[in-house]
């Protein structure tokens, strides 16, 4: 458990100033004259003066102390002696460092400008039985808002034993549907899936309005996560004038799909595979028919993360890409961010802090201003994620905001 500390006083120069005093004397002769007789002046009796005692100020009282928990996987027991981190508990720890790190950054800031916090901080060790310990914790029970467990299966445990606290909580990291949880307490930072799926719908309905949408399939069911949202919503927003066609490829073969396409429209195609061979094969087939028919592609928001995808091939296919997260670093904010980060803590952020920042801003605020049943229907513009949330019966806050990419200059950018 830490206490965020209030911001240092700046320091002050001293100032220096030089006074030089300048005596004039002035010498003057009086003539002589005969001496006059002089009345003496009357001193006047002075009134006395009355006082009145000054109204002492007011101080006002000290700002409210709210209290947030974090439940983050430390795994502090891998510090003794003989039960070492392995690659997988080191990377979790790793994580719940740089998550509060950047969180804790976030209310320092705030506490310089008055407000007063109490940061808890808790050692899930990604174990269920500590989460479902933690969910009977008096400390946690009466906090004003707790953040994490951070993976699905924590978050499950801990959600279903705190139904009844109805206090919220904040799953930070997971994009994971909140329908997984029913908490109607919950408030989902990562927009799930299908509302990547919903922003691709709406942006190839209003801006390319095409008459076909080609749905090219790997086969694992993992697909329907995307693709299932994806037909609802463009063929609610077309009035089912679009007519969809989904196909499984294998090993790359799409000439059955030649006498369908249009050679002087545009061919909107959706790819939501993640499997390297499969994207490899079918990417650089789909390229080929790019030469005699133009193609645009809607890819995964995972795929920013491949290194092995060909960004030529990307460029070349017109590739979009929905996103929750995008930093640009050259922002005079992102500057002073990473500035004070590497102050702190004499390292670089990684995403997670910057999330964390983002974040612990958000609910820094919100929780100065004395209530988050309300506020959480604000907009928010961070450093690395937007929020625009809304609420879903039984489901809690949903943050829906998703951006999209795409490849320019062989580069994603966002399109407005």
């Amino acid at each position: 458990m830490t206490s965020v500390p209030n911001r240092l006083p700046p320091l002050s120069g001293n100032r220096w100033f030089l006074f030089l005093i300048l005596a004039l004397v002035v010498a003057a002769c009086s003539p002589k004259f005969q001496p006059v007789a002089v009345q003496p002046v009357k001193k006047e009796v002075e009134k006395p003066v009355v006082k009145i005692p000054e109204k002492k100020a007011e101080v006002p009282p000290p700002p409210k102390v709210t209290t947030i928990s974090l439940l983050l996987p430390f795994g502090l027991d891998h510090l003794a002696p003989g039960s070492p981190y392995t690659y997988v508990s080191l990377k979790k720890a790793n994580l719940a460092v740089d998550y509060y790190q950047g969180f804790k950054l976030a209310l320092d800031s705030l506490s310089s400008q008055g407000y007063n916090y109490r940061l808890q901080v808790f050692d899930t060790k990604d174990e269920s039985k500590m989460d479902h310990s933690l969910a009977h914790k008096p400390a946690i029970k009466a906090s004003d808002l707790i953040v994490g467990p951070v993976f699905p299966e924590g978050m499950k445990v801990f959600s279903d034993e705190f139904l009844v606290n109805k206090k919220p909580i904040v799953s930070p990291l997971s994009a994971v549907s909140p329908s997984t949880f029913k908490n109607p307490n919950l408030i989902t930072m990562v927009p799930p899936l299908e509302y990547h799926a919903w922003a691709a719908a709406q942006y190839i309905n209003d801006r390319i309005k095409p008459q076909k949408i080609f749905i090219l399939r790997s086969g694992f069911s993992a697909e329907n996560e995307y693709l299932l949202p994806f037909k609802r919503a463009i063929d609610s927003l077309s009035n089912m004038h679009t007519k969809v066609i989904s196909l499984t490829i294998v090993h790359g073969a799409l000439n059955s799909l030649i006498p369908q396409l249009s050679a002087s429209e545009t061919n909107v195609f959706i790819i939501v595979a993640t499997n390297q061979h499969f994207l490899t094969l079918t990417l650089r087939a789909l390229d080929s028919l790019n030469n005699s028919y133009p193609v645009t592609l809607f890819g995964h928001p995972d795929w920013k993360k491949f290194s092995f995808l060909n960004v030529n091939i990307l460029q070349h296919l017109n590739t979009h890409i929905t996103s929750a997260d995008q930093v640009n670093y050259k922002s005079a904010n992102a500057v002073t961010f990473v500035n004070s980060y590497r102050n702190a803590y004499h390292n670089e952020p990684s995403d997670y802090a910057i999330k964390g920042f983002d974040e612990g801003l958000y609910f820094g605020r919100m929780l100065a201003s004395g209530n988050l049943n309300g506020p959480v229907q604000t907009d928010f513009t961070g450093l690395h994620n937007s929020f625009h949330f809304v609420k879903k019966p039984g489901l809690g806050w949903i943050n829906t905001h998703v951006d999209l990419l795409k490849y320019v200059n062989f580069e994603l950018k966002r399109v407005e």
